[in-house]
């Protein structure tokens, strides 16, 4: 899946809404974890939702989430998690995951890919420790690497830098810190590239982050008591990978939550390869009917096409979960410059199909369109609150019933206010 400034993000200060009924072991830092006593677990939202209400335009929607502003704010499992809280903590690291736990999000992902010894572990593409990670920095893993770095030159060649889960081992990989995705194509030393966060993030909360194995993070969220999205990751060396083959990779991700006695309902597999979907389905049918087709086809117009012309073939062949990003679920009525449910969106319903989506908070300021995910409804979009315009129309009339987002509490302040 496909980047609000440091200050006036921070989360924790403006709301927080006891829930007697989710008990938590505290260490007393806030993040449960299981160290110390247990204590009642609060929801905290943090100012954004307030800003975002704020910056909306006036009308019943506006005065809806306004009268919600005192909570109670609580867990949501329409609130997915898309890879922690990637908006202000490093992606797939244990402080990211807690971050979107606090925020109430009800379900955490798992990007997975394998290491060189054929072990799991949560990064968001195989080949993205060079922008996700220390890695570099690292003289005795770097070498290691498909590309090591090679600086920019005065002639306009961008640096370069690929260093894939692939090409170490899982030990290897556990001695790695997390940072903030991103990169700088016009660095001349290592240092310069790996500082290339997007405008719209921070790097407050990039020091170390704590990178987990897929077998940490399920008992990361378990002791939680929380649900999983992991997304199985398209390989991007040659497969089978030293003997390693597809099957076994979609497999040993399944195997992973019945070796832990997690209950099928709990977990959301996920791919964008439609192989592994209708593998777990044929294979493992009690966690397939809940896998999710990640649909990137309708990145180009055929695509569009042809994705939604696909749509009661694919349920007929046991696909129950169709995920696009959001951007191809509205588009604009001409006739009354409203945001309305698209064709895609229409067809999935006619077909019997179960809408999630991705990926919220995702594309920094509005005001100029919203770039990506907001490119079919971008001539009736000019400010941020109309994120909000944009999540009621996917809950109300395209009927979604999960969003990953990049900072949960924006969703789980809706949530609340709509009893989702």
């Amino acid at each position: 899946m496909r980047y609000l400034l440091a200050s006036g993000l921070l989360f924790g200060l403006a709301s927080a809404a006891a829930i007697p009924t989710n008990q938590v072991n505290d260490n007393g830092n806030g993040n449960g974890d299981g160290k110390g006593m247990t204590k009642k677990f609060n929801v905290e939202l943090g100012p954004r939702p307030y800003y975002l209400v704020n910056d909306m335009d006036e009308g019943p929607l506006k005065t809806k989430l306004q009268s919600c502003s005192e909570g109670p704010f609580e867990v949501s499992d329409f609130v997915f998690a898309h890879r922690g809280a990637p908006l202000q903590f490093p992606e797939h690291t244990s402080e990211s995951y807690s971050a979107a736990r606090r925020m109430g999000a009800g379900a955490i992902e798992c990007d997975v890919a394998f290491t060189k010894d054929k072990q799991l572990v949560c990064r968001h593409a195989q080949c993205d420790l060079h922008t996700t990670t220390d890695i570099l920095n690292r003289t005795d893993l770097a070498a290691k690497c498909t590309t090591p770095f090679t600086p920019a030159t005065d002639n306009g060649t961008a640096a370069e830098a690929k260093c894939c889960t692939s090409d170490i081992t899982q030990a290897e990989f556990k001695t790695l810190c997390g940072k903030m995705d991103g990169f700088n194509p016009n660095a001349t030393t290592v240092e310069e590239y790996l500082d290339g966060t997007p405008y719209f993030r921070t790097d407050l909360y990039s020091t170390c982050g704590t990178v987990l194995t897929h077998n940490e993070y399920i008992d990361l969220v378990n002791g939680w008591d929380l649900k999983f999205t992991p997304e199985l990751k398209e390989p991007e060396v040659e497969m089978p990978f030293e003997g390693y083959t597809q099957e076994q990779y979609a497999q040993d991700m399944i195997d992973a939550y019945k070796a832990a006695g997690v209950d099928p309902s709990r977990v959301w597999a996920q791919s964008f390869v439609p192989d592994d979907i209708f593998y777990w389905i044929e294979n493992e049918p009690d966690f397939g009917r809940q896998a999710v087709y990640l649909d990137e086809r309708v990145d180009t117009v055929e695509g569009y096409a042809n994705a939604t012309a696909s749509l009661p073939d694919l349920a007929a062949r046991g696909v129950q979960i169709m995920a696009p990003a959001f951007f191809a679920l509205t588009k604009v009525d001409n006739a009354t410059g409203t945001i309305v449910p698209s064709e895609y969106a229409v067809a999935a319903k006619a077909a019997g199909l179960e809408l999630v989506t991705w990926s919220f908070e995702r594309s920094g300021w509005l005001n100029e369109g919203g770039g990506y995910y907001y490119q079919y409804v971008a001539p009736v979009i000019n400010n941020d609150g109309d994120a909000y315009t944009v999540l009621d129309v996917l809950v109300q009339q395209v009927g979604i019933t999960h969003i990953f987002t990049d900072w949960p509490a924006t969703v789980t302040y809706f949530a609340s206010c709509f009893g989702l």
